[in-house]
């Protein structure tokens, strides 16, 4: 049972530091520095970099080392696909189950910050992730929630270099927020589904043009636009 603990503490805590930007692209990951850190054995802090590499967050090197993964345009489109297809399901579910108090507390607070003058991006970014943790725990299905669970750490593995957003982006975010709450209000799940797509799909491309990602070339048709 410690045993089980420690390797759980290890994991959450290395999570949170990776997720936080802590660590430098070109920073090997040392057992020896993270069990020091930690205050844990190296036993349960090498299982938790196991498992943070298997869920994606960082890159095991043999004879170089362990290092934060550095996601790759590919990357970024498979993140944004899965997040329509999980948070899209969420939506919907959600408008079929009904508003909760959870997403009400955080749509009254997204609205008190989206009527300022000028808008706290900081404070609009975390009330925004809130809202989407409340959207999926006003589904009803665990299974569901775990599995956005992994991808929000993945998710914000991507987002940490990317320190601020625009003020317009977070201020049209903020109002998307609440046409997909105005939706679930409603118990409207197609609409809500579309809504959170659309809010998405808005999302992917502000972080392609802030992050400078490099979209493969394509040819025929364009561009591929989720």
């Amino acid at each position: 049972m410690a045993a089980s603990l420690h390797r759980d503490r290890a994991y959450a805590r290395i999570r949170d530091l990776v997720i936080s930007g802590e660590f430098a692209p070109d920073e090997p990951l040392s057992e020896r520095s993270l069990s020091d850190r930690l205050a844990l054995g190296r036993t349960p802090v090498r299982e938790a970099l196991k498992t943070l590499a298997n869920d994606g967050l960082l890159t095991i090197h043999p004879m170089r080392g362990t290092f934060v993964r550095q996601l790759s345009f590919d990357d970024l489109r498979e993140i944004h696909e899965l997040r329509l297809a999980l948070e899209g399901m969420a939506a919907y579910l959600a408008a079929t189950r009904g508003p909760t108090e959870g997403l009400a507390r955080c749509a009254k607070e997204l609205r008190r910050v989206g009527s300022r003058a000028a808008i706290d991006v900081e404070e609009a970014q975390q009330f925004g992730w809130t809202f989407h943790d409340e959207l999926f725990r006003a589904t009803g299905n665990g299974r569901l929630v775990q599995a956005y669970d992994n991808l929000r750490a993945q998710s914000g593995l991507a987002l940490q270099k990317m320190r601020q957003y625009n003020p317009d982006r977070t201020r049209q975010a903020v109002n998307e927020h609440l046409d997909i709450h105005a939706a679930v209000a409603a118990q409207e799940p197609d609409a809500a589904q579309q809504r959170m797509w659309r809010h998405l799909s808005s999302a992917f491309e502000a972080r392609l043009n802030a992050l400078g990602a490099v979209r493969p070339r394509t040819s025929g048709k364009g561009d591929h636009r989720s």
